[in-house]
């Protein structure tokens, strides 16, 4: 830049106190003759600031400007020219008439013209462009491709990604070009666009390979057979994947390799061997994507792990700080699933203990802390409290997370876990970091009954000078929960009443909530219940009405010890999303009110640690967002927030199911569900033309089938959509089909759901057995762009497509539902003496399984209830305990208690106990799993 500077000022001063009309005044430079390139340069770059720095023009002034520098392409200076060709680009979306410049772009576009004009008119002209003019230059952009110059192929390639969303049906002709460059039959020369440094050279080969493949996987996305067959061509030496020169395209094609894993269980052999072959790649990108990708897969050979986990060590020693970094993340990603593969880098990682670089450190003790042993748990303690004030909250977050892991594997350590993590809930922090240490200490308390009371103290503490509003409501409402259960109560009645006198409205309303539960909770005397009762009058004249309010609900009900239990006590919630489905519903036709108040009895309760879960989670998916790849494949424990948030989740999927099934008229006189499938069954695998769910509703006298169809294959459109359903069991005497609802118009990739029936001709018999389903329809060709009939007169053909059997299971009857206090509930159906079997206990010896979770998961698949985290997730390998809860037939409380133990020579021994008000459902639970 050349214009004159202040005494005092910069070139960057002189842009900030740019005037927009002065810069428009100044450009009818560009109508003077002879032009000025160098002049015309700076104003050019002026006017680019302007738009950038968020100044608006309105359409006449942009026209006019646009029009005024078209005139610059008289000029044939290079630096000129690649202003105007980017000043062409930013004023076309806000000028009209841009059209006009079509023919001096064209004459750029010519193989003869200089390599750098033809690339930035590409460029230009693809921005510019109409669909209607698109087959005009085809040809020229065809060329392009695959021209030997990279930065003309690249430009081409590049374009054609941007024309692809509105010129699909042309742009798919091309395919064969960028084939082309993928086989490196265009050899690479010319300008790169990473400049000349060394550390640009590998990444700036070949690039425009880079290009293509995103481009071919643009054009062959919706056909899963041709993704796989675009990795195995180009995926591995030996298949001579390595004319592939570019880093880039080689991690774009490790990416895609793991989605077809996780959508083509049957190539996972095939590509897993590829992944070891890039594993062993020169380049030190591709290998970390590849190490990475297998250590976030969940069913990796071992020996596919160990090569993976060879490369990343040797990666720790490298010179680059991003290098260590990229390698320990994944190292830490990977023992939270495999400690004992990561193992054998320990010596490595504690030389980084020590690193310059704070990040590396960090993750490097976090690594170690979950392979190492208790041994070294209070060395890597006291070495990470050294630089926590050193390092960004994010990875004070990660240290608070591995801590609270720890917690639950050595829980003897708990003093040292408390002192650091006590510590730091006094540093300086954000909202996140605060977060993630109270839900540490939380956890600890939780799981460790030893530090319950100091864990409290601590948080105590905390709150007395909390500047987070959401901290303080959560420290009270656990207070609440734990607090009346520890030795002095009283300790902590002092510490929640401060909060009523000094707080703002929210927490005070959080504290009067805690002292209500003090004040309920079956261990408080008369004496302290009545100190509770002083404390609550006190809020009735607080200046808030939801304080006033709270204070008023807790003395009303803190009287009678039934109206405790039933109203302070129970602590679960209804999942609010299908409270309000089944409200919509009901107000939605006013011949409800008619019948009745509306039932809350088929609505499942959760606890209120899971609702906060679910909470979180909601949390997570809409405040963190992700570009990563995740295939099913892949082990979610180990997924970010956003990663998680991809994952299908089965729990909402019902919901939608069923709230669905409600505007269905065939069915609306079959009244309430007593019970709904949790989790749909897959009829056909995931890379088939046709995918198919099926969930199962049960009703009082009908049972309802949905399948929930969709099509892949955007050339056609299917009509009168239908499942032919047949008992492959003689259910004749027990059920006959009723209905049968097809799916009009079923679009691609567009779900829609098909019914089918049945009437149980005797209430009370549980009806289970096997169905062969087919799915019928008629196949219309159509455009694959916009999904309308090539020909409206074309009567199309009928077709079917064979699925797999569905079964009608005990646990089908099943409602998966929280039952509040299930502990006295429990005891309660104990102790009932009718001459009834309320409660069945057997035993079952499993050598196929391999260790707990498998039995666990195998469980939550055949019965069909509710159970928490804990639960589905065994802390300890030898031994576990699960609870599984459920309502039949939305009617009959059902409590499953399901003890087992591990051995390797003997596999699992279950030992299972099932308890409910009615005893023939004992009798069936019990036969469901025998």
């Amino acid at each position: 830049m050349s214009w004159k500077k202040d005494e005092d000022g910069d070139e960057l001063s002189a842009l900030m106190s740019l005037d927009q009309s002065a810069v428009l005044q100044e450009a009818r430079m560009f109508n003077e003759t002879p032009i000025r390139p160098r002049q015309c340069r700076i104003l050019l770059a002026k006017l680019m600031y302007l738009l950038q720095r968020g100044d608006t023009l309105s359409t006449t002034e942009a026209t006019e400007l646009f029009f005024s520098i078209t005139k610059l392409f008289q000029n044939k200076d290079m630096s000129l020219r690649q202003m105007v060709y980017l000043a062409i680009k930013e004023l076309s979306e806000i000028s009209e008439n841009v059209i006009m410049v079509t023919s001096s772009l064209m004459k750029d576009m010519q193989p003869k013209s200089e390599d750098l004009y033809r690339a930035k008119a590409i460029r230009a002209l693809c921005k510019i462009t109409d669909v209607s003019m698109l087959p005009g230059i085809e040809r020229f952009l065809k060329a392009a491709i695959v021209d030997k110059n990279q930065s003309i192929s690249s430009s081409a390639l590049v374009s054609a990604y941007h024309l692809h969303g509105k010129a699909r049906d042309i742009v798919r002709r091309w395919g064969g070009e960028v084939q082309e460059v993928l086989n490196g039959k265009t050899a690479s020369s010319g300008i790169s666009f990473f400049g000349s440094s060394k550390s640009n050279t590998t990444t700036a080969q070949s690039i425009e390979q880079y290009h293509a493949l995103g481009m071919l996987y643009t054009l062959r996305q919706n056909d899963r057979m041709a993704v796989a067959k675009i990795v195995q061509s180009f995926g591995g030496g030996s298949r001579g994947g390595w004319n592939i020169k570019n880093p880039l395209a080689h991690v774009l094609l490790i990416r895609y390799a793991v989605k077809v894993m996780g959508s083509d269980p049957s190539s996972a052999e095939t590509l897993g061997s590829m992944l070891e072959e890039w594993v062993r790649y020169r380049s030190e990108m591709v290998s970390l994507e590849a190490a990475k990708a297998i250590c976030e897969l969940q069913d990796a050979s071992p020996k596919l792990v160990s090569s993976a986990v060879s490369t990343l060590q040797s990666f720790l020693g490298s010179s680059r700080a991003i290098t260590r970094f990229s390698a320990i993340r994944a190292l830490d990603s990977l023992a939270m699933t495999r400690p004992e593969a990561v193992q054998p880098c320990n010596m490595d990682m504690e030389s980084l203990v020590s690193d310059n670089c704070r990040s590396v450190a960090t993750l490097a003790i976090t690594t170690l802390l979950k392979t190492g042993n208790e041994a070294s748990v209070d060395r890597l303690m006291k070495a990470m409290q050294g630089f926590m004030s050193e390092i960004s909250d994010e990875f004070r977050i990660i240290v608070a997370e591995a801590v609270k892991n720890l917690c639950v594997k050595f829980p003897q350590k708990h003093s040292v876990f408390l002192t650091f993590l006590s510590g730091a809930l006094r540093d300086e922090g954000g909202f996140e970091f605060k977060q993630a240490i109270v839900e540490a200490i939380i956890g600890l308390a939780k799981t460790v009954d030893e530090c319950r009371e100091t864990a409290l103290a601590h948080l105590c503490e905390f709150i007395e000078d909390c500047e987070f509003t959401r901290l303080s409501v959560r420290i009270l409402y656990f207070l609440g929960v734990e607090g009346p259960a520890t030795s002095m109560p009283t300790i902590y009645i002092r510490h929640i009443y401060n909060r009523v006198v000094l707080e703002n409205a929210q927490v005070r309303a959080a504290a009067v909530l805690a002292l209500a539960k003090f004040g309920s909770a079956p261990q408080s005397d008369g004496k302290l219940r009545e100190s509770i009762n002083v404390l609550l009058k006190r809020c009735l004249d607080d200046r808030d009405d939801e304080v006033r309010d709270r204070a008023v609900w807790a003395l009303h009900f803190i009287q009678t010890d039934t109206k405790r239990i039933r109203y302070m006590r129970d602590d679960s919630t209804y999942p609010m999303r299908t409270l309000e489905s089944k409200l919509v519903d009901y107000i939605s036709n006013h011949k409800n009110a008619e019948k009745g108040p509306i039932s809350l009895s088929t609505i499942p309760k959760i606890s209120r640690e899971q609702d906060l879960a679910q909470s979180s989670a909601k949390k997570d998916i809409l405040s963190v967002t992700s570009s990563n790849i995740v295939s099913p494949n892949i082990n979610k424990s180990t997924l970010t927030p956003s990663e998680k948030a991809d994952q299908p989740s089965f729990t909402n999927t019902t919901q939608t199911a069923v709230a669905n099934l409600s505007l269905v008229p065939d069915f609306s006189s079959y009244g309430n569900v007593l019970s709904s499938s949790s989790k749909p069954v897959e009829l056909t695998e995931p890379e088939t033309e046709y995918t198919v769910l099926c969930h199962k509703h049960v009703f009082n006298s009908h049972i309802v089938f949905q399948f929930e169809c969709t099509n892949t294959l955007a050339e056609n459109v299917l009509e009168d959509v239908y499942v032919d359903m047949t008992s492959s069991d003689d259910l004749d005497d027990s059920i006959s089909p009723l209905a049968v609802v097809t799916i009009p118009e079923l679009k691609f990739n567009t779900p829609s759901s098909a019914y089918v029936s049945f009437e149980r001709l005797n209430a009370d018999e549980i009806v289970t057995g096997s169905f062969e389903c087919t799915l019928k329809f008629k196949v219309f060709e159509c455009d694959s762009a916009t999904g309308e009939k090539l020909d409206s007169d074309d009567p199309g053909f009928e077709d079917e497509y064979l699925l797999e059997s569905v079964e009608l299971s005990e646990a089908d009857y099943i409602l998966a539902s929280y039952i509040p206090n299930w502990k006295s509930e429990w005891d309660r159906i104990g102790k009932i003496d009718d001459g009834e079997e309320h409660e069945i206990i057997s035993s079952f010896h499993l050598p196929h399984f391999s260790n707990l979770k498998d039995c666990v998961n195998n469980l939550v698949v055949v019965l069909g209830m509710f159970a928490s985290d804990a639960d589905l997730n065994p802390t300890n390998s030898v031994a576990h305990q699960a609870l599984f809860m459920g309502l039949f037939e939305s009617r009959d409380k059902v409590i499953v208690r399901a003890r087992m133990t591990f051995q390797k020579s003997n596999g699992v021994t279950l030992e299972l106990c099932v308890r409910s008000d009615n005893p023939n459902v004992c009798n069936l639970v019990m036969s469901s799993i025998s």
